[in-house]
Protein backbone atom coordinates (compact mmCIF):
# COMPACT_ATOMS: atom_id res chain seq x y z
CA UNK A 1 0.00 0.00 0.00
CA UNK A 2 1.46 3.03 -1.10
CA UNK A 3 2.32 6.04 1.74
CA UNK A 4 2.27 3.94 4.32
CA UNK A 5 -1.08 4.51 4.80
CA UNK A 6 -1.93 1.65 6.87
CA UNK A 7 1.25 3.13 9.28
CA UNK A 8 -0.76 6.66 9.08
CA UNK A 9 -3.88 5.13 10.98
CA UNK A 10 -1.45 3.31 13.24
CA UNK A 11 0.82 6.81 14.23
CA UNK A 12 -3.20 8.62 14.53
CA UNK A 13 -3.69 6.35 17.18
CA UNK A 14 -0.17 7.54 19.13
CA UNK A 15 -0.98 11.00 19.34
CA UNK A 16 -2.32 11.21 22.86
CA UNK A 17 0.71 9.29 24.06
CA UNK A 18 2.59 12.06 21.92
CA UNK A 19 1.15 14.82 22.86
CA UNK A 20 1.03 13.47 26.78
CA UNK A 21 5.00 13.32 26.81
CA UNK A 22 5.86 16.29 25.27
CA UNK A 23 4.24 17.94 27.93
CA UNK A 24 6.07 15.83 30.39
CA UNK A 25 9.35 16.37 28.97
CA UNK A 26 10.02 19.76 28.03
CA UNK A 27 11.55 20.32 24.60
CA UNK A 28 10.23 17.13 23.81
CA UNK A 29 8.89 18.08 20.20
CA UNK A 30 7.33 15.99 17.49
CA UNK A 31 6.22 16.34 14.00
CA UNK A 32 2.75 16.29 13.66
CA UNK A 33 1.02 12.78 12.00
CA UNK A 34 0.19 12.75 8.44
CA UNK A 35 -3.71 13.89 7.82
CA UNK A 36 -6.13 11.40 7.27
CA UNK A 37 -6.44 11.23 3.57
CA UNK A 38 -9.89 12.32 1.83
CA UNK A 39 -9.80 9.16 -0.21
CA UNK A 40 -11.17 5.23 -0.48
CA UNK A 41 -8.40 3.15 0.49
CA UNK A 42 -8.12 1.63 -2.76
CA UNK A 43 -7.67 5.02 -3.91
CA UNK A 44 -3.69 5.52 -4.01
CA UNK A 45 -2.29 2.05 -4.53
CA UNK A 46 0.83 1.96 -6.12
CA UNK A 47 2.19 -0.06 -8.99
CA UNK A 48 3.75 -3.42 -8.67
CA UNK A 49 7.44 -2.39 -9.67
CA UNK A 50 8.25 -6.30 -10.86
CA UNK A 51 5.22 -5.67 -13.67
CA UNK A 52 6.61 -2.35 -15.54
CA UNK A 53 6.34 -3.37 -18.71
CA UNK A 54 3.11 -2.26 -20.15
CA UNK A 55 2.24 1.42 -21.47
CA UNK A 56 -0.29 3.27 -22.65
CA UNK A 57 -1.62 2.19 -26.29
CA UNK A 58 -2.72 6.11 -26.64
CA UNK A 59 -1.36 8.32 -28.71
CA UNK A 60 -0.87 11.80 -27.56
CA UNK A 61 0.91 14.92 -28.75
CA UNK A 62 2.82 15.51 -26.01
CA UNK A 63 6.52 14.30 -25.98
CA UNK A 64 8.03 16.29 -22.91
CA UNK A 65 6.73 17.00 -20.01
CA UNK A 66 7.90 19.74 -17.81
CA UNK A 67 6.80 20.18 -14.15
CA UNK A 68 7.53 22.95 -12.07
CA UNK A 69 7.23 23.19 -8.44
CA UNK A 70 6.80 26.72 -6.91
CA UNK A 71 7.93 26.00 -3.43
CA UNK A 72 5.54 27.06 -0.28
CA UNK A 73 2.89 30.12 -1.43
CA UNK A 74 -0.08 30.32 0.05
CA UNK A 75 -3.29 29.58 -2.14
CA UNK A 76 -4.77 32.59 -0.31
CA UNK A 77 -1.75 34.76 -1.77
CA UNK A 78 -1.91 33.29 -5.13
CA UNK A 79 -5.54 31.60 -7.03
CA UNK A 80 -7.33 31.93 -3.85
CA UNK A 81 -6.80 36.01 -4.34
CA UNK A 82 -9.91 37.09 -6.44
CA UNK A 83 -7.76 39.91 -7.65
CA UNK A 84 -4.83 37.10 -8.55
CA UNK A 85 -2.76 40.23 -8.23
CA UNK A 86 0.71 38.74 -7.45
CA UNK A 87 0.17 36.04 -10.35
CA UNK A 88 -0.35 38.12 -13.30
CA UNK A 89 1.23 36.34 -16.19
CA UNK A 90 -0.32 32.79 -14.77
CA UNK A 91 -4.12 34.57 -14.74
CA UNK A 92 -3.89 36.23 -17.69
CA UNK A 93 -1.35 35.16 -19.83
CA UNK A 94 -1.63 31.24 -19.35
CA UNK A 95 -4.67 30.60 -18.03
CA UNK A 96 -6.26 30.82 -21.17
CA UNK A 97 -4.50 28.42 -22.72
CA UNK A 98 -4.68 25.51 -20.04
CA UNK A 99 -6.32 24.51 -17.11
CA UNK A 100 -6.87 26.14 -13.55
CA UNK A 101 -7.46 23.33 -10.82
CA UNK A 102 -8.84 25.53 -7.58
CA UNK A 103 -8.88 22.13 -5.20
CA UNK A 104 -5.84 20.51 -5.64
CA UNK A 105 -4.18 19.57 -2.39
CA UNK A 106 -1.12 17.56 -0.62
CA UNK A 107 -2.90 14.73 1.19
CA UNK A 108 0.47 13.87 2.29
CA UNK A 109 2.97 15.36 4.69
CA UNK A 110 3.30 19.31 3.95
CA UNK A 111 6.87 19.56 3.78
CA UNK A 112 9.37 20.07 1.06
CA UNK A 113 10.48 16.95 0.18
CA UNK A 114 7.65 15.11 0.90
CA UNK A 115 5.31 16.98 -1.49
CA UNK A 116 8.10 16.45 -4.31
CA UNK A 117 8.29 12.87 -3.76
CA UNK A 118 4.73 12.79 -4.18
CA UNK A 119 5.34 14.57 -7.07
CA UNK A 120 8.21 12.29 -8.75
CA UNK A 121 6.94 8.98 -7.51
CA UNK A 122 3.01 9.37 -7.84
CA UNK A 123 3.04 7.70 -4.05
CA UNK A 124 2.67 9.49 -0.58
CA UNK A 125 5.61 8.80 1.52
CA UNK A 126 6.93 10.00 5.10
CA UNK A 127 10.35 11.09 4.47
CA UNK A 128 12.79 12.90 6.02
CA UNK A 129 12.93 16.43 4.65
CA UNK A 130 16.48 17.22 5.43
CA UNK A 131 17.35 15.52 2.20
CA UNK A 132 19.30 12.71 4.05
CA UNK A 133 16.96 9.63 2.76
CA UNK A 134 16.24 8.45 -0.99
CA UNK A 135 12.74 7.79 -1.69
CA UNK A 136 11.36 4.58 -1.15
CA UNK A 137 9.85 4.16 -4.53
CA UNK A 138 11.76 4.83 -7.60
CA UNK A 139 10.38 8.10 -9.86
CA UNK A 140 8.76 8.69 -13.08
CA UNK A 141 12.15 9.84 -14.46
CA UNK A 142 13.38 6.53 -13.62
CA UNK A 143 10.89 4.71 -14.76
CA UNK A 144 11.12 6.72 -18.17
CA UNK A 145 14.42 5.70 -18.72
CA UNK A 146 13.98 2.10 -18.05
CA UNK A 147 10.97 1.95 -20.32
CA UNK A 148 12.46 3.97 -23.13
CA UNK A 149 16.27 3.06 -22.73
CA UNK A 150 17.18 6.82 -23.05
CA UNK A 151 20.44 8.36 -21.78
CA UNK A 152 19.97 9.95 -18.53
CA UNK A 153 20.47 13.37 -20.17
CA UNK A 154 17.16 12.53 -21.36
CA UNK A 155 15.47 13.16 -17.70
CA UNK A 156 16.53 15.70 -15.34
CA UNK A 157 15.71 17.01 -11.89
CA UNK A 158 16.51 20.60 -11.38
CA UNK A 159 16.25 22.78 -8.33
CA UNK A 160 17.31 25.54 -6.39
CA UNK A 161 17.09 23.75 -3.08
CA UNK A 162 19.82 21.35 -3.28
CA UNK A 163 17.94 18.57 -0.98
CA UNK A 164 15.61 18.24 -3.91
CA UNK A 165 18.66 16.08 -5.29
CA UNK A 166 17.31 13.15 -4.00
CA UNK A 167 14.99 12.42 -6.23
CA UNK A 168 16.83 11.20 -9.07
CA UNK A 169 17.47 8.05 -6.70
CA UNK A 170 15.52 5.26 -4.50
CA UNK A 171 16.34 3.02 -1.79
CA UNK A 172 14.14 0.65 -3.39
CA UNK A 173 16.69 -2.23 -3.59
CA UNK A 174 15.44 -3.03 -7.89
CA UNK A 175 15.51 0.41 -8.73
CA UNK A 176 18.77 1.94 -6.31
CA UNK A 177 21.09 3.13 -8.65
CA UNK A 178 19.79 2.75 -11.79
CA UNK A 179 18.40 4.34 -14.51
CA UNK A 180 19.02 7.76 -12.60
CA UNK A 181 18.43 11.62 -14.30
CA UNK A 182 20.19 14.00 -14.82
CA UNK A 183 20.51 16.34 -12.13
CA UNK A 184 21.51 20.00 -11.10
CA UNK A 185 20.16 21.27 -7.83
CA UNK A 186 21.77 23.87 -5.20
CA UNK A 187 24.36 26.26 -5.18
CA UNK A 188 25.90 26.25 -8.99
CA UNK A 189 24.04 22.87 -9.53
CA UNK A 190 26.76 21.14 -6.95
CA UNK A 191 23.80 18.74 -5.66
CA UNK A 192 23.23 17.52 -1.95
CA UNK A 193 24.98 19.62 0.32
CA UNK A 194 25.78 22.43 -1.79
CA UNK A 195 23.70 24.54 -0.29
CA UNK A 196 20.74 26.74 -1.51
CA UNK A 197 21.28 28.39 -5.04
CA UNK A 198 18.88 30.97 -6.28
CA UNK A 199 15.78 30.79 -8.27
CA UNK A 200 17.50 33.57 -11.16
CA UNK A 201 20.44 31.07 -11.90
CA UNK A 202 18.19 27.93 -11.34
CA UNK A 203 15.87 29.01 -14.64
CA UNK A 204 19.45 30.45 -16.47
CA UNK A 205 20.44 26.71 -16.26
CA UNK A 206 16.99 24.97 -16.89
CA UNK A 207 16.45 27.03 -20.47
CA UNK A 208 20.23 25.63 -21.13
CA UNK A 209 19.62 22.04 -20.56
CA UNK A 210 16.23 22.26 -22.17
CA UNK A 211 17.87 24.08 -25.13
CA UNK A 212 20.79 21.53 -25.32
CA UNK A 213 18.77 18.56 -24.17
CA UNK A 214 14.84 18.59 -25.28
CA UNK A 215 14.60 16.10 -22.08
CA UNK A 216 11.12 14.67 -21.94
CA UNK A 217 10.64 14.62 -18.40
CA UNK A 218 11.92 17.02 -16.14
CA UNK A 219 10.87 18.13 -12.30
CA UNK A 220 11.90 21.94 -11.52
CA UNK A 221 11.89 23.36 -8.03
CA UNK A 222 12.14 27.26 -7.38
CA UNK A 223 12.31 28.25 -3.98
CA UNK A 224 12.20 31.84 -3.15
CA UNK A 225 8.19 32.07 -1.30
CA UNK A 226 8.89 29.15 1.00
CA UNK A 227 12.89 30.39 1.90
CA UNK A 228 11.47 34.38 2.44
CA UNK A 229 8.59 32.92 4.37
CA UNK A 230 11.02 30.86 7.17
CA UNK A 231 12.67 34.43 7.18
CA UNK A 232 9.36 35.84 8.27
CA UNK A 233 9.95 38.27 5.26
CA UNK A 234 6.57 39.45 4.14
CA UNK A 235 7.88 41.78 1.91
CA UNK A 236 9.71 39.16 0.01
CA UNK A 237 7.48 36.52 0.16
CA UNK A 238 5.37 38.40 -1.84
CA UNK A 239 8.30 39.35 -4.19
CA UNK A 240 9.21 35.78 -4.54
CA UNK A 241 5.65 34.81 -5.75
CA UNK A 242 5.58 37.61 -8.30
CA UNK A 243 8.87 36.79 -9.49
CA UNK A 244 8.34 32.66 -10.10
CA UNK A 245 5.22 33.93 -11.67
CA UNK A 246 7.37 35.75 -14.18
CA UNK A 247 9.76 32.87 -14.14
CA UNK A 248 7.15 30.23 -15.23
CA UNK A 249 6.11 32.26 -18.15
CA UNK A 250 9.70 33.08 -19.16
CA UNK A 251 9.59 29.51 -19.16
CA UNK A 252 6.82 28.79 -20.86
CA UNK A 253 7.57 31.10 -24.05
CA UNK A 254 11.02 29.49 -24.12
CA UNK A 255 9.57 25.64 -24.72
CA UNK A 256 7.08 27.43 -27.31
CA UNK A 257 9.72 28.96 -29.23
CA UNK A 258 12.20 26.04 -29.00
CA UNK A 259 11.95 24.30 -32.42
CA UNK A 260 11.58 20.54 -31.07
CA UNK A 261 9.38 21.36 -27.99
CA UNK A 262 7.13 23.94 -28.77
CA UNK A 263 3.38 22.80 -29.40
CA UNK A 264 4.87 19.08 -27.99
CA UNK A 265 5.08 20.06 -24.03
CA UNK A 266 3.22 19.90 -21.58
CA UNK A 267 3.49 21.38 -18.09
CA UNK A 268 2.33 21.34 -15.25
CA UNK A 269 2.82 23.99 -12.31
CA UNK A 270 2.20 23.35 -8.85
CA UNK A 271 3.69 23.37 -5.61
CA UNK A 272 5.12 21.01 -2.73
CA UNK A 273 2.94 22.67 0.20
CA UNK A 274 1.09 25.62 1.21
CA UNK A 275 1.88 27.46 4.77
CA UNK A 276 -0.32 28.19 8.05
CA UNK A 277 -3.61 30.65 7.87
CA UNK A 278 -3.26 33.82 9.33
CA UNK A 279 -4.68 32.01 12.88
CA UNK A 280 -2.33 29.01 13.19
CA UNK A 281 0.94 28.65 14.78
CA UNK A 282 3.09 31.28 13.11
CA UNK A 283 0.94 32.10 10.16
CA UNK A 284 2.97 32.32 6.73
CA UNK A 285 6.04 31.60 8.45
CA UNK A 286 5.60 27.83 8.47
CA UNK A 287 4.02 25.15 7.42
CA UNK A 288 4.06 21.30 8.02
CA UNK A 289 0.33 20.51 9.40
CA UNK A 290 -2.74 19.62 7.76
CA UNK A 291 -4.48 23.00 7.86
CA UNK A 292 -5.79 23.80 5.04
CA UNK A 293 -3.25 26.22 4.08
CA UNK A 294 -1.00 23.83 4.63
CA UNK A 295 -2.82 21.44 2.23
CA UNK A 296 -4.54 23.57 -0.60
CA UNK A 297 -2.25 24.34 -3.25
CA UNK A 298 -1.86 25.84 -6.91
CA UNK A 299 -2.68 23.99 -9.87
CA UNK A 300 -2.36 24.64 -13.76
CA UNK A 301 -1.88 23.24 -16.40
CA UNK A 302 -0.98 23.28 -20.53
CA UNK A 303 -0.28 21.15 -23.15
CA UNK A 304 -1.24 20.02 -26.69
CA UNK A 305 -3.56 17.43 -25.31
CA UNK A 306 -5.52 19.28 -22.60
CA UNK A 307 -8.27 21.54 -23.13
CA UNK A 308 -7.87 25.23 -23.03
CA UNK A 309 -9.76 28.27 -20.57
CA UNK A 310 -10.86 25.84 -18.37
CA UNK A 311 -11.13 26.08 -14.60
CA UNK A 312 -12.03 22.74 -12.39
CA UNK A 313 -13.62 22.32 -9.25
CA UNK A 314 -12.94 18.53 -8.83
CA UNK A 315 -10.64 17.77 -6.15
CA UNK A 316 -7.07 16.05 -7.08
CA UNK A 317 -4.09 15.72 -4.95
CA UNK A 318 -0.39 15.67 -6.07
CA UNK A 319 -0.48 11.93 -7.34
CA UNK A 320 -2.39 12.63 -9.63
CA UNK A 321 -0.24 14.94 -11.64
CA UNK A 322 2.50 12.26 -11.58
CA UNK A 323 -0.20 9.47 -12.73
CA UNK A 324 -1.04 12.40 -15.83
CA UNK A 325 2.30 12.75 -16.32
CA UNK A 326 3.10 8.74 -16.99
CA UNK A 327 -0.05 8.74 -18.97
CA UNK A 328 1.12 11.44 -21.54
CA UNK A 329 4.56 9.78 -21.64
CA UNK A 330 3.55 6.57 -22.13
CA UNK A 331 4.91 4.91 -19.30
CA UNK A 332 3.65 2.68 -16.47
CA UNK A 333 1.21 4.77 -14.27
CA UNK A 334 2.95 5.37 -10.74
CA UNK A 335 -0.20 4.79 -8.80
CA UNK A 336 -4.00 3.64 -9.56
CA UNK A 337 -4.58 4.70 -13.34
CA UNK A 338 -7.57 6.07 -11.81
CA UNK A 339 -5.54 8.74 -10.93
CA UNK A 340 -5.15 10.15 -13.73
CA UNK A 341 -7.10 13.61 -14.36
CA UNK A 342 -9.01 12.65 -17.49
CA UNK A 343 -11.10 16.08 -17.09
CA UNK A 344 -8.02 17.65 -18.14
CA UNK A 345 -7.90 16.13 -21.71
CA UNK A 346 -9.47 17.27 -24.90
Amino acid sequence: MCGKEYLWRKKWLLVPIMCCLSVLLPGCETDPPPPFPYYSEPRQTCIDLATVAVVTSKNYATEHVVIMVVDGPRYSETWGDPEKELIPHMANDLAPQGIVGTAMYNEGVTRTINGHVALATGCNQDINNSGKDFPARPSLMQIYRKMTGAPATDTWVVGSKDKIEVLANTSHREWKDQFLPSSWCGTNGGGNGSGYGSDAETVVELKKILTQHHPHLTIVNLMDPDVFGHRNDWPQYINGIRTTDDQVWEIWKHIQTDPEMGGKTTLFVTNDHGRHLDDVADGFISHGDYCDGCRHINFFAVGPDFRTDLVTDTRFEQVNISATAAELLRIPNPANENLVMWELFR
